[in-house]
């Protein structure tokens, strides 16, 4: 029988392995834009990055909300939805360790340095997602 995860085990959840998170904004015109992105958790933020030009990072600066669903592929399949307002930064000092952090997440140890500095550089975009709803399930198929 599927559960509701207390807000631990949420972030427990998030911040486990590598599963990707899919960001959804909205277009100027309106219509829905959902992308998969690599994030981490730093505090209470779920933190991220994207350049500038993508449709999230335009996105994003003009309208600041967002949702983020992660999930897990494996039965009995689990799921967490966020549901906030970012900040967003360009500072390059404080975008560093967070990007050798997501680097680290995904690529490993050994090549967190290289990807964290290849990808904080001018033009990218620091997105810290504020939660403000939190609704995370697991057992979903028991």
């Amino acid at each position: 029988m599927s559960r509701k995860m207390s807000d631990a085990e949420a972030r427990a959840f998030l911040a486990e392995g590598r599963r990707t998170g899919k960001v959804a904004t909205t277009r100027a015109d309106g219509r829905p834009h959902v992308a998969p992105i690599w994030f981490v958790l730093d505090g209470e933020d779920i933190v991220f990055m994207t350049n500038s030009q993508t449709v999230k990072g335009r996105s994003l600066r003009r309208d600041p909300r967002a949702a983020l669903v992660v999930d897990s592929e494996q039965p009995p399949f689990d799921f967490a939805m966020v549901e906030g307002t970012v900040s967003i930064s360009e500072d390059l000092e404080e975008m560093l360790p967070l990007s050798i952090e997501i680097a680290r997440r995904y690529m490993g140890d050994e090549q967190a340095e290289a990807y964290g500095r290849r990808n904080a550089v001018a033009g990218e975009l620091l997105i810290r997602l504020h939660p403000e709803k939190i609704i995370a399930i697991g057992a979903v198929a028991a």
